[in-house]
């Protein structure tokens, strides 16, 4: 097997003074890479080109996961507003934030497929306290996984098995659908997807220390998961590959840089990066390797 870091591979850490970083995604067009410090409410934004670290912005609603869509726009989760929100050029336009009538929990993770469906979380962590988001009751009774059309406006759980779904991500054919599960036992589920729906859910792997919060798919169909000491690496058949150290507690990830071939790391504390010799899944729609080089850091 070949390695999976660069043969001159280190951890390095960009910057430091989170209470709790969460949702990275690397922005190609800017070259920086976005991530969130939910506790302290704002958005830091890290320059790859002079490594600087600025704050993008204050009084974010708390916000956690995103991604890119299609048109390279971020599509984020707001424990504040219990939405799924879309950020273009600072511009904050909430896409969703209820089913059937009743408020979400809190959407914490979201990745976008080839079609524009737009799949997210529903944990409870932001209606939990006031710590990441705004102390609430529950509205629809459960913690669901859903998806949401919105070219037709259709939104639909496609996951309810789950107690707290939290870090999600596809397979680079999008045929499956990868959940982690943060309440005990602490594992990432697979689901095969059919219709836009899922089906034959079972556990893909375990983690045994800390929890899997985020991860991403790279482009042979590893799976790159946060774990309470580091990155885990799993093969597509569930199989533990390696496990990258890393002094804290890590949240979340993706995979950025000029070439993709970076992996940042959102840790409790502090945002670290390190080369590796792979990439994020290409979405398989024309011309999206073009417009984004398969930097969305999706999932």
């Amino acid at each position: 097997m070949p390695s999976l870091l660069a043969p001159d591979a280190s951890l390095e850490r960009l910057y430091t003074g989170t209470a709790w970083g969460e949702g990275p995604v690397w922005l190609p067009g800017i070259r920086a890479l976005r991530w969130s410090d939910i506790p302290h409410n704002r958005i830091l934004q890290y320059r790859a080109d002079d490594g600087q670290t600025v704050v993008y912005l204050d009084d974010a609603e708390f916000t956690n996961g995103r991604t890119l869509d299609l048109n390279g726009d971020v599509v984020q989760c707001s424990h504040g507003r219990r939405a799924v929100e879309r950020d273009a050029g600072g511009e904050i336009t909430v896409l969703v934030d209820r089913w059937q009538g009743k408020r979400f929990n809190s959407p914490n993770d979201v990745v976008v497929a080839a079609d524009g469906s737009i799949w997210f979380t529903d944990p409870p962590y932001g209606i939990l306290s006031d710590r990441e988001g705004r102390k609430a009751d529950p509205e629809y009774g459960g913690c669901y996984v859903f998806r949401f059309d919105e070219r037709r406006g259709g939104l639909t759980p496609v996951v309810t098995d789950m107690i707290h779904p939290n870090g999600l991500a596809f397979s680079p054919d999008e045929r499956i659908l990868y959940v982690s599960d943060t309440a005990a036992p602490r594992h990432i589920r697979a689901y095969d997807v059919k219709d836009g729906a899922c089906v034959n859910g079972r556990v893909f792997a375990e983690i045994e220390v800390g929890a899997p919060d985020g991860f991403r798919v790279d482009e042979a169909g590893r799976l790159w998961s946060s774990s309470g000491d580091g990155v885990l690496v799993f093969a597509p058949g569930g199989e533990l590959l390696r496990h990258v150290p890393v002094p804290e507690k890590v949240a979340n990830l993706c995979f950025g840089g000029p070439d993709g071939q970076d992996l940042y790391i959102a840790a409790a504390s502090s945002l670290y990066r390190i080369r590796t010799t792979t990439h994020v899944a290409r979405r398989p729609v024309k011309g999206w390797e073009q417009a984004t080089l398969g930097l969305a850091c999706r999932g």
